[in-house]
């Protein structure tokens, strides 16, 4: 089994889809890995010898992910946060950030139902 930044790589899927198990690495970084260590996509992660895991290591550690892609992302969203930016403040309220409605739909994926757009009624 391969083990690279801390993950174990799926045994039976091929190498190009496995390295996708890392944080921060989709399908193309995936495949522009493989291309600069010289190792074919088609390879699967059982089939991976010791020095193809260092190379994949090696070529991982010049990009952002798992822990330090975790860390900046949470760092981004306090910067926004502490600057009261209207993307800060609708993360703090846990609504939607990036223009969604709120009428409908919301909901499912925050959590707990929260009002939006009208005052509570004062008896």
């Amino acid at each position: 089994m391969a083990r690279i930044a801390g993950v174990d790589l799926p045994k039976k899927k091929r190498i190009e889809f496995g390295l996708t198990y890392i944080y921060g690495v989709g399908h193309t970084t995936s495949l522009a890995v493989l291309k600069a260590t010289g190792i074919s996509p088609d390879k699967r992660v059982a089939d991976l010898s010791e020095d193809d895991v260092a190379l994949l290591t090696k070529e991982l550690r010049n990009h952002t992910i798992e822990g330090d892609l975790r860390k900046k992302i949470a760092m981004d969203i306090k910067n926004l946060i502490d600057i009261k930016t209207t993307r800060g403040v609708r993360h703090r309220k846990g609504l939607p950030v990036r223009g969604q409605r709120t009428k409908t739909n919301a909901r499912t994926r925050k959590g707990k139902r929260k009002t939006v757009g009208s005052k509570p009624k004062e008896a």
